[in-house]
């Protein structure tokens, strides 16, 4: 019996922030050998920060993450440590994992696979390197192995797969395990999305079993540069299970997750197998450090209980919850704004928008406690005069109804409700002179009044634009982040005013559909995450139709009489933009799912989906910052590009339109 202790790190770094980022590495490096830690596995470029974008083709970028790593190299004397940078070589980058081995840097590993699909962007900075290939980099006077190598610590085999490496139908991990590797590392950078960690999972624990190896799976952590959220969630495997499961959605800069691994046990799984192995030569590559010392550990004391994040029933409610509000905390402290600022107009959008506000300092609290919290957001010095997450909340959290004559006393009820139930600080400001002043300024110029029945969209985006520079200024004023509250269905229609209800520097719940949001605020007016109670006000917001409530009241305006059921909107979205299908592709699903509707009346929703897509590309570019949660983003700067001008299906929809007038 052979048993090693290991471990892996998760890290909530950022980009080029050198200091903070070291301080953070070496802070895991101390309690891994307070807790006698042979192996420490960091995550993927965790010197840089994983989100540099164009700066990693930046020479002085690059110079100075080398010198980091000698920084870090001086403090790891004792321990094996995997840590992530970006390396020049032939007048190429590569996004490599360094290996540490008691105080010194025994070589590199190089991707081999990059990801360059949706919210990733690596083959525009970095080369992928070749399977098989390795080489040397040299530098002052030293040379380093670098590429595809394998390390032999003190008779421990260890091998890499750097995050996509294990994503791909053949991983390295399966070429290393011929060579009998004993343990394979993994540094990622996996952002979030819905469901995800359960593919993680099965990777890590399938390349366990498959190769035979123990596994060491390290993830970044929290909101690292504006649009990607990290859940951590280390992963340590051995021989087919999962031995250790880090906590996610932390508010800590630093996690340590460990195990003990049985190295023999794993080797005599591999011996089953060895008959399928070629013989290899005596020359086979591979870096060798025999000097290391592995601390003998004692079987009775081998086991460790891991921290882990339960699942609960609603896991997609949960995930939206903690995400979202984890990623609020960090572009919070990151951005060195000083609280939110929301116009609550008392429906779903703005309300979804201030709860998570709520569930952000709730989560953080019961994680961090009172010091820590005030620590993390230092620059916030009035938080300092209070101890008590509502009077906190009085702090961070602006919120203002903004109301004119075709605004309700149910959506002002609304508002003042969820903003008493989440502790925000609330002011009701009448505008309607203003949206009258232009009306008349306007009236004046063309020679003749505005009217309802000519002017109807220029009469409701006015009221909605006027909103956006009386918000603007409590941000100001406290120098505080406006938070827009638009939503994802209505990005994919345009159904929003631009500089009115998307005005803001971040847009929180751009990334999510609009039925989910109705669905998330029922669930948390009955069924809250355990760390809280229900907030039972919003049953005022619930029980009402959306609305844009621009029209006068005698229109009896509803966002679904403008456009569709928002379930069915958010469908054919799906099909159109995830799925990539055409019109007439999509009518016969959508009759699988809604057989209520008619043939003509879906028709009818997916022509005026298709038409509205095409004609608001412009809006959907000029959206703040949003996060992303899942496949289905419409963020056109991270996950999905479309024309800003083009022919808007004119043919495909002809062709709906003709087949279904054999209905009628």
């Amino acid at each position: 019996m052979q048993l090693i202790k290991v471990a892996a790190g998760v890290l909530n770094q950022t980009p080029i922030d050198w200091d903070n980022n070291k301080k953070n590495i070496l802070a895991l490096v101390k309690e891994a050998k307070e807790q006698n830690v042979s192996i420490l596995v960091l995550p993927e470029l965790s010197i840089t920060g994983y989100g540099c974008e164009d700066a990693f083709l930046s020479e002085g970028i690059l110079e100075r993450a080398f010198l980091t790593l000698e920084e870090i190299k001086s403090e790891s004397k004792g321990l094996i440590l995997s840590v992530g940078l970006p390396i020049l070589y032939q007048n190429a980058v590569f996004n490599c994992g360094a290996l540490l081995v008691d105080g010194e840097i025994a070589g590199f590993v190089a991707k081999k696979h990059l990801a360059g699909d949706g919210i990733h962007y690596e083959p525009r900075w970095f080369k992928a390197w070749p399977q098989g290939v390795s080489s040397f980099l040299e530098r002052d006077g030293k040379k380093y192995p670098l590429g595809d190598i394998i390390f032999n610590c003190g008779g421990v085999k260890i091998g890499f797969e750097i995050c996509e490496d294990a994503w791909v139908a053949v991983r390295p991990g399966s070429s290393q395990a011929l060579k009998g590797v004993d343990l394979i590392l993994n540094p990622s950078a996996s952002h979030f999305a819905f469901g995800k960690i359960d593919i993680r999972n099965r990777f890590v624990i399938e390349g366990s079993r498959a190769f035979n190896v123990g596994y060491i799976y390290a993830n970044l952590l929290g909101n690292e540069a504006g649009r990607a959220i990290y859940d951590g969630g280390a992963l340590i495997a051995s021989g087919g299970s999962l031995i250790a499961e880090g906590r996610r959605f932390s508010y800590k800069d630093s996690l340590l997750t460990t195990a003990v691994i049985d190295i023999s046990k794993n080797r005599m799984n591999q011996a089953k197998t060895a008959s399928y192995r070629p013989i290899l030569e005596s020359s086979d590559k591979g870096v060798v450090f025999s000097e290391f010392y592995f601390p003998k550990i004692s079987p009775e004391k081998s086991i460790i209980k891991p921290e882990k994040w339960e699942k609960s029933e609603y896991r997609k409610e949960e995930e939206f919850s903690r995400a979202v509000s984890l990623a609020l905390f960090d572009y919070l402290r990151k951005s060195y704004s000083k609280g939110f600022v929301v116009s609550l107009s008392g429906g779903a959008d703005s309300t979804a928008v201030s709860v998570l506000v709520y569930l952000m300092v709730q989560f953080a609290y019961n994680e961090l406690g009172e010091t820590l919290f005030i620590q993390k957001l230092s620059h916030i010095s009035e938080l300092q005069k209070a101890h008590s997450t509502k009077d906190w909340m009085k702090y961070l959290l602006i919120t203002a109804y903004q109301g004119t004559r075709n605004s309700s006393f149910t959506t002002l009820n609304a508002a003042q409700k969820v903003a008493e139930a989440v502790n925000a600080e609330f002011y009701n400001l009448d505008i309607d002179s203003l949206v009258e002043g232009y009306k008349t300024v306007v009236s004046k110029a063309i020679d003749r009044e505005l009217s309802w029945d000519k002017d109807d969209i220029t009469l409701q985006n006015i009221q909605a634009r006027v909103r956006a520079p009386g918000i603007w200024m409590f941000a100001n004023i406290r120098n505080a982040l406006l938070l827009s509250t638009s939503n994802r269905s209505e990005a994919a229609v345009g159904y929003a005013t631009m500089d009115g209800d998307t005005a803001g520097g971040l847009s929180p719940i751009a990334g999510i559909d609009k039925a989910f949001l109705r669905n998330w605020l029922k669930w948390m007016e009955k069924i809250a995450p355990e760390e809280i109670s229900a907030i039972s006000e919003l049953s005022f917001v619930n029980e009402q139709q959306p609305t844009a409530e621009l029209r006068p009241s005698s229109y009896h305006q509803t966002d679904e009489d403008d456009l569709m059921p928002y379930p069915i909107l958010d469908q054919i979205e799906r099909y159109a933009i995830r799925d990539k299908l055409m019109p007439l592709d999509i009518l016969p699903l959508l009759k699988e799912n809604y057989p209520d509707f008619s043939l003509p009346q879906l028709g009818v929703w997916i022509k005026r989906f298709f038409t509205l897509w095409s004609r608001n590309q412009w809006k959907r570019e000029r959206y703040a910052p949003s996060f992303h949660l899942d496949d289905e983003n419409l963020d056109p700067k991270t996950w999905c590009r479309f024309p800003i001008i083009s022919g808007g299906f004119k043919k495909e929809l002809f062709e709906l339109e003709n087949y279904l007038k054999t209905f009628s």
